[in-house]
Formats: structure tokens, C-alpha cells, sequence
């Protein structure tokens, strides 16, 4: 098959995933989102999401600026088979893993005061909304992933002298990407547990109750 055509078909595919993910927010943005009380706690972990990916962010960009000019740097080094296209792609997979970091957080933290809504009224319309919110991050995350490696290829296969160089070049992408994962899943578990080491301690001051009781809401969620 072509390499261009393949490529093509790479792309639509992409498109079709993420106007899938489109869809499926806003069906989980549609459902209603409890009552008062419910809304005002969901504002706050909105909050504490958008501070914590805030902080996050700020501190990758520092990191991928670093490595992008580092691999710029070897690219002009003879021999080193680092093209000046593997920082660019580092740059654009690092992008693409961010907006899909942000989109899964923006969508899971409203998910779930829909999700708890949804499942007071039935157990298959909470399920329901809730694998509509998991979908949307993981169909952003694979359309993503697809759409940069097509453009990225096709591109690489016209500017770079053969196959082997371009798909080398395209290996920065994915470098870019999993250096934003990671960074996530790290401050993630680091942001998880200081949530669960409060919950414990409001716990055990405020109500009086032991640590990992199931009377404390915090401990459930």
C-alpha cells in the first residue's frame, strides 16, 4: 500500500475517533448534574483539578523546552541520526499527550457528579454516563496518537532522504508523548494520595471515625 495512502487513512480514522469523543462529551455534559450540594462539592474538585494540572503543565513545559533544545543541539552533531524533525516531533507529541491530559480531566471531573446523579435514578444510566466519560479520554488519547504519527509520517517521507530516517525522526513523537504520561502519572499518584492522607486526617479529627471507614464519603470516592 502506499505510504501516502496509508497515511490518508490514518488521518480520517483519527478524525472519525475524535468527533466520536466530541460526541460523547457532550452526551456526558448534557446529563443533569445533581442537585446543589452535589454541584457545589463538584465545583470544588474542579478546582483542585485545574490547580493541580495548572502546576503540572507548568512544570513539564520547563522540561519538554529543556529536551526539545537538547535534541536540537545533537541534530547539528554528525552521526548522531537525530534530525532536526525529531525535536519537532518530541514538541508535537508532548502537545498532542497535553491537550489529551487536559481533556480527560476537564471531562472526568465533570463525569462524575453526572455519574452519582445518573446511578440515584438507575444502575445502567450511571454506568452508562460513566463509560461515556472513560470513552472520551481514551478515544481522544488513540485519535491523538494516530493523527500525529500520519501527518508526521507522510511529511517525514517527502523531507528526509529515506524510510529509516523519517521512521526514526518519528520516534521523537512518541518520546514526547509518554514524557507527558509519565509526568502525569507520577504528580497524578502523588496528587491521589495527598487526597486519601486528608480524607484520613478530616477523618479522625472531625467525625470521629477510623481511617478507611466507608461512613467517610472521601474514603469511597
Amino acid at each position: 500500500m502506499d505510504i501516502t495512502l496509508a497515511g490518508g487513512i490514518g488521518i480520517v480514522a483519527s478524525i472519525i475517533g475524535l468527533v466520536f469523543a466530541v460526541y460523547q462529551s457532550n452526551f456526558v455534559l448534557s446529563q443533569p448534574a445533581g442537585n446543589e450540594r452535589m454541584q457545589r462539592i463538584a465545583a470544588a474538585i474542579q478546582r483542585g483539578a485545574q490547580a493541580f494540572l495548572r502546576r503540572e503543565y507548568t512544570a513539564v513545559t520547563v522540561f519538554v523546552i529543556i529536551v526539545a533544545i537538547v535534541l536540537f543541539i545533537l541534530s547539528n552533531v554528525p552521526g548522531s541520526g537525530i534530525t532536526i524533525w525529531t525535536a519537532v516531533a518530541f514538541l508535537l507529541g508532548a502537545l498532542a499527550s497535553g491537550i489529551a491530559g487536559y481533556v480527560g480531566m476537564y471531562i472526568a471531573v465533570r463525569a462524575n457528579v453526572r455519574t452519582t446523579q445518573a446511578a440515584s435514578e438507575s444502575l445502567n444510566k450511571g454506568l452508562r454516563v460513566a463509560f461515556s466519560g472513560g470513552t472520551v479520554m481514551g478515544t481522544t488519547v488513540v485519535s491523538l496518537a494516530l493523527l500525529g504519527v500520519s501527518v508526521l509520517f507522510i511529511l517525514f517521507v517527502n523531507q528526509l532522504p529515506d524510510t529509516a530516517t523519517a521512521a526514526s525522526a518519528l520516534a521523537g513523537f512518541g518520546f514526547g508523548g509518554t514524557s507527558i504520561a509519565i509526568f502525569a502519572r507520577v504528580g497524578g499518584g502523588i496528587y491521589t494520595k495527598a487526597a486519601d492522607v486528608g480524607a484520613d486526617l478530616v477523618g479522625k479529627t472531625e467525625a470521629g471515625i477510623p481511617e478507611d471507614d466507608p461512613r467517610n464519603p472521601a474514603t469511597i470516592a
